[in-house]
């Protein structure tokens, strides 16, 4: 987690709003990490479901970035197996356009789906 010094967006009543970015993409994770710690976002990240999993568990965030495309498992898995315990929100960012992928996220529990460009 961040220890950044942290802004009114992501800031709840003196608590730091926090994030779990999941996605392979090192510079995409990098990236997301970067700009929402600058609007005062504390965020972890994870590069495999698995990964997401445990840190979901052991530290539950406010908030999770979701990637369908990890090199575990699906993210719709990954999801699957995170409603059967959590009610977290969950934003998936994925480069699937399809909207058969779209459908089948958000039936899953997906709360948003937005695609990658």
């Amino acid at each position: 987690m961040s220890t950044d010094q942290s802004h009114s967006s992501g800031t709840q009543g003196g608590h730091r709003t926090s994030v779990l970015v999941v996605d392979d993409d090192p510079h995409l994770l990098k990236a997301l990490r970067i700009t929402l710690q600058a609007h005062g976002y504390a965020v972890d990240t994870a590069a495999d479901g698995g990964t997401a999993l445990s840190a979901a568990s052991r530290r539950p965030p406010d908030v999770m970035i979701l990637d369908l495309g990890l090199p575990d498992r699906d993210g719709a898995d990954v999801l699957g197996e995170l409603r059967r315990w959590s009610n977290l929100p969950v934003l998936v960012l994925s480069a699937r356009h399809g909207s058969s992928d779209k459908v089948d996220a958000l039936d899953a529990g997906a709360d948003d789906y937005i695609t990658k460009p």
